[in-house]
């Protein structure tokens, strides 16, 4: 995966979540479809604490891998799984042709801001992780990053310190999680290169369709909206269709400030919906002349 970002120009990425049934599937794989003609740089599943979600990931994941043109990226978390039940899973992965993993800690079932209860045969902190998925093969490795700083550290120096510690750990890349302004982002990206650790640190990007996406990602990011998003958007509530116009255009000057400032890829949580994300890429010219 990290091949693909080291070419010419901005790249993108897209990020689903696993189908909890049919219907799920069904709508899952229609986005997939519709989006895999643009050849985004990767394509990811998010990996849930309970069963039924890592099954849906797992599952999913292997028909990517087996059935489309696009490059998969597997999450992996700790919750919940003894290092041989990361061991099988990684070998799995391999087995079906992932070579890319995201490796995350992951969060505390049914609360994320609870306590961190490590299996007791598992790993705890995200670094292990990453050694783990490191020994068992030839793997692009993916971690974490929060832009505005994790719930549990205590500054955003001591968050860095942890942040690099993880890419240092065998990381490939970062992918940072939702943010309001690129200078947020951006100073995220400068702390890192602060250090003297190049590893890329790429943008998680959602597109603001609606007031409940405008509501996830200020939940998503543990920062308050700045004044001017909701100033902008707030009074479009009761307008649907004069919402998302504008969404999208906050959306899309976002993404060309990063751009232009030499972001290599650009990672769109989808929602499991392709539109949003297939107009963004357009109006930042990023569609391949074959799509």
């Amino acid at each position: 995966m990290i091949e693909r970002l080291r070419g010419d120009g901005p790249k993108f990425s897209i990020e689903f979540f696993p189908p909890r049934d049919a219907a799920d599937e069904a709508v899952l794989w229609k986005a997939i479809r519709e989006l895999e003609p643009y050849d985004p740089a990767y394509m990811s599943i998010t990996y849930g604490a309970g069963g039924s979600s890592r099954d849906g990931t797992v599952r999913s994941i292997a028909r990517v891998a087996t059935e489309t043109t696009l490059v998969p990226m597997a999450h992996l978390t700790a919750v919940n799984h003894s290092v041989a039940e990361l061991r099988n899973v990684i070998g799995w992965y391999a087995s079906v042709g992932v070579r890319n993993i995201l490796a995350l800690r992951g969060d505390p079932p049914g609360d994320v801001y609870g306590e961190w209860i490590p299996h007791p045969e598992g790993l705890t902190y995200a670094e292990e992780l990453v050694q783990l998925v490191r020994e068992l093969g030839d793997f692009c490795v993916g971690v974490s990053a929060y832009t505005y700083g994790h719930p549990r550290s205590s500054d955003l120096e001591s968050d860095t310190k942890y942040l690099v510690r993880k890419l240092r750990a065998g990381a490939d890349f970062a992918i940072a999680q939702l943010f309001h302004d690129p200078e947020d982002f951006l100073r995220l990206r400068d702390r890192v290169a602060a250090t003297g650790c190049d590893v890329p640190v790429l943008p998680g990007v959602m597109p603001l369709t609606t007031m409940r996406t405008l509501q996830s990602t200020i939940k998503l990011s543990g920062a308050p909206a700045p004044r001017k998003l909701l100033d902008r958007l707030e009074p479009l509530a009761e307008d649907p269709k004069a919402f998302r116009a504008a969404g999208i255009d906050v959306t899309t000057e976002l993404c060309e400030k990063l751009i232009a400032e030499g972001v290599p890829n650009l990672h769109f949580y989808t929602f499991n919906r392709s539109k949003a994300t297939r107009e963004v890429i357009a109006r930042l010219g990023l569609v391949p002349a074959r799509a």
